[in-house]
């Protein structure tokens, strides 16, 4: 664990006892009574609102409320019994998936029973598309696999029994599709763990952290012409996707680039976890003893490995908000914002250089004040484009609810002017201690925030303080946690509070095949998922565009950047450049920043050891580690770093003798350039000439074929590089012996070299 000093930590726990609640009305009726049928309710909503009701799931791992793993369609995870709700302007409420003949009423929940979650209104206002699991077991001990899948519900107007429900055409089929979107033109952007390209053996991924099932990234797919494609690879998985008002989409990924901990527990401790490598990604692969990780540097824990190396141990643990476009390119943290922006405290990453020094926000002079751990549910003011509400909670505990948070990153915001600014207390991003005083401005957790049309902010809440439990059993559960949405209000501290609630509570009596135990449970559900019903105009897509600094390049050897991006798609490869690998943001003090390539350019920040750096070396995210031992694996398989080897890239990328595998030269003007394979998360650092790593990556990022692009350093400047100069502009000489070999191998050309030499020569003569 990273030496946070005490002052610095964010405490945990508050002590614990419960607010005042909330009075919830019980309505003691079936289902059908209490939904489709509902009386009107204050309070008087603008548009109606869409949301989906769930049985209550006490336990807060890999469960359909937790912050990860929460895709999972078994009824462990996701109970039966919930529905799809319209609460109409008047407050009337109506059960749109009863009226469409889907569920079950009441009692017990078997073939026929559902589960609902995460709807998105279209943007005509008059369908939405949202996940639906449909099936539970009829009898104790039937274990049958359940997966989420998308449907779309036609006729969102006054009238309850006019929706018709119908199941998305051409999504992937025994895996779960959650938390759909629609782009701008009609196509369904959702979250899915079909594997990255669609193999069953390496179905499930498993996450970073705790080699937990998750999601494999966001897919993009055109339900009538069957095209699916995988927008970006997330090895430890993306959420909640939005499409904003400038076109991009918003979402939260979950970044844990760090070496495998179950491997280190093994490595430590014995065969606790079972760990192992598959030879490579095939179904045939054979299976081996677990191989030492290459990339990222290792964990604290592993003090055996950092013994004699200047290394304090790394750790990466983030759920940031993210932005991609609609095709799948320029994927990056939304308006490039970090762990120097957004946290509070992280380490540096070697000891023996006084020029490096641990992140402390309130000593690092940013203008942000206000620490995140994380930015989860997030959705965009309609009235204030590029603001963006969201939810800080912890990663466990409390079912994904925390504290409600908002930012402005509108396209072109520089992020060292971002600011977090904090919508409800402080204290309700924490969780309680049994047996303790709750702080009074503690007025509970809350999730799935809503801005409305007309700027009223709606969440789901529970007035619960203290973390996650069962009060009652696994037969009976009584959950502490009784989300319920409200309108949020202006407190006395100035801060939000839940208000009147939306409903009078949706309750139900029913009982389900878990499958090793019947569950039973009356009361109300948790009301989730709120979004407005409203018509909006999509926003167009913003044009693609190569930078002036490479088009210089392509202008000067006569390549047409049209014919280069065709050349790329049809081999599945991105192009990417670095202009200059000697630059640093000015606040990134945590990694070696004064840089210089032997015999060339240089980038000194400070007084001290000078680095040097040689060559660039990619990393792909190859599934190759297994769990569970090898006489009897868990099925499915972890993401690890392997040097750069897929066939595509390799055959057309030029040798780089003398430099370590998966690696291209760095130029002497510090620049970089490579054809990197696509729809596979890839990282990378820039060595030294004995091969040692100098600055890592971080983050993974993914490519799609035909895209090309360009960053100005290795960590990109925001405001001024670690000399106090501006981002760098050269036109990299790495892009331009690139392109040159690539004539030398196309035959795209007639004359190709030989003619590209000639055009070189007069233009730099």
């Amino acid at each position: 664990m990273d030496p946070i000093p005490e002052a610095r930590r964010r405490p945990r726990t508050l002590g614990a006892a419960l607010l005042p609640v909330m009075v919830s009305w019980w309505l003691g009726a079936t289902l059908s009574e209490s939904a489709s049928h509902g009386g009107a309710t204050e309070p008087q909503l603008p548009n109606p609102i869409l949301f989906a009701t769930q049985v209550p799931i006490p336990a807060d791992f890999a469960t359909i409320g937790s912050v990860f793993a929460n895709h999972l369609g078994g009824l462990q995870e996701a109970g039966r019994g919930g529905d799809l709700y319209i609460r109409y302007t008047d407050g009337t409420l109506c059960n749109l998936t009863g009226e469409a003949g889907y569920g079950v009423a009441a009692g017990l929940q078997g073939e026929d029973a559902i589960a609902v979650r995460d709807p998105a209104v279209h943007w005509n206002g008059d369908r939405a598309v949202f996940s639906m699991v449909v099936g539970a077991p009829n009898e104790l001990y039937v274990y049958e696999d359940y997966f989420w899948q998308l449907y779309e519900i036609d006729g969102l107007g006054e009238s309850c029994g006019d929706a018709i429900i119908t199941k998305v055409a051409n999504q992937p089929e025994d895996v779960n599709n959650v938390m759909p979107t629609y782009a701008s033109d009609g196509r369904i952007l959702f979250v899915s763990d079909r594997p990255r390209g669609g193999e069953p053996h390496l179905y499930p991924q498993h996450d970073e952290y705790e080699s937990t099932p998750t999601p494999t990234g966001l897919w993009s797919l055109d339900p009538g012409a069957g095209e699916l494609f995988l927008m970006e690879h997330a090895p430890s998985g993306s959420f909640t996707p939005i499409v904003d008002s400038f076109g991009r989409v918003i979402f939260t990924r979950w970044d844990h680039l760090q070496q495998d901990q179950q491997a280190d527990a093994d490595a430590l401790n014995g065969d606790v976890y079972g760990t192992f490598d598959y030879e490579d990604e095939s179904a045939t692969a054979a299976m081996l003893p677990r191989s030492d990780e290459v990339f990222p540097e290792p964990r604290g824990e592993r003090t055996d490995l950092l013994a004699g190396t200047p290394y304090t141990g790394h750790r990466l643990n983030n759920f940031f908000p993210w932005e991609i476009r609609q095709d799948g390119m320029a994927s990056e943290i939304l308006n490039h914002l970090g762990r120097h922006e957004l946290h509070f405290y992280f380490n540096r990453a070697r000891d023996d250089d006084p020029n490096l020094v641990e992140f402390i926000d309130s000593v690092s002079g940013r203008v942000n004040p206000r620490s995140i751990e994380n930015f989860l549910q997030i959705v965009e003011h309609p009235a204030a484009p590029g603001t963006y509400v969201g939810v800080d909670a912890p990663e466990f505990q409390t079912h994904a609810s925390g504290q409600v948070i908002r930012t402005s990153a509108a396209p072109g915001v520089n992020p060292d002017t971002v600011v977090i600014e904090y919508l409800t207390h402080p204290t309700t991003a924490t969780v309680v201690a049994d047996g303790a005083v709750p702080p009074a401005e503690h007025s509970g957790h809350y999730r799935d925030p809503l801005v409305l049309s007309d700027g009223t902010v709606i969440a789901a809440h529970t007035s619960e303080t203290r973390a996650a439990d069962n009060e009652g059993t696994r037969a009976h559960p009584v959950p502490r946690y009784d989300f319920r949405l409200a309108v949020l209000e202006t407190a006395s501290s100035g801060y939000l509070e839940a208000g009147a609630a939306l409903t009078p509570g949706i309750s139900k009596s029913l009982s389900y095949f878990d499958p090793d135990v019947e569950v039973s449970y009356t009361g109300d559900l948790w009301e989730l998922y709120p979004v407005e019903v409203v018509a909006r105009t999509p926003p167009a897509v913003p044009p693609l565009e190569l930078a002036a600094p490479e088009q210089q390049i392509f202008d000067e050897l006569g390549v047409d950047p049209v014919t280069m991006r065709s050349w790329l798609r049809d081999r599945d490869l991105a192009l990417v450049v670095v202009r200059d690998a000697t630059t640093r943001d000015a606040a990134d003090r945590q990694q070696p920043f004064n840089l210089q390539v032997p015999g060339g350019t240089a980038t000194i920040g400070a007084s001290g050891t000078v680095y040097d750096i040689e060559d660039f070396q990619f990393f792909q995210a190859d599934q190759l580690r297994g769990i569970g031992g090898m006489s009897s694996p868990r099925p499915g398989r972890r993401v690890i770093a392997r040097p750069l080897h897929a066939a595509n890239a390799m055959e057309v990328n030029p040798a780089n003798p003398g430099g370590p595998a998966g690696s291209v030269p760095i130029a002497l003007d510090g620049s970089v350039a490579a054809f990197v394979p696509t729809r596979r998360a890839l990282a990378w650092q820039s060595v030294d000439g004995t091969g040692e790593g100098v600055v890592r990556e971080r983050f993974w990022l993914s490519f799609q074929p035909g895209e090309m692009r360009a960053c100005d350093g290795c960590h990109g400047i925001n405001t001024a590089n670690q000399e106090g100069g501006d981002a760098a502009d050269n036109s990299p000489d790495a892009l331009r012996s690139l392109l040159l070999h690539w004539l030398a191998l196309s035959s795209i050309f007639d004359d190709g070299f030989e003619q590209a030499l000639t055009r070189w020569d007069s233009n730099v003569q």
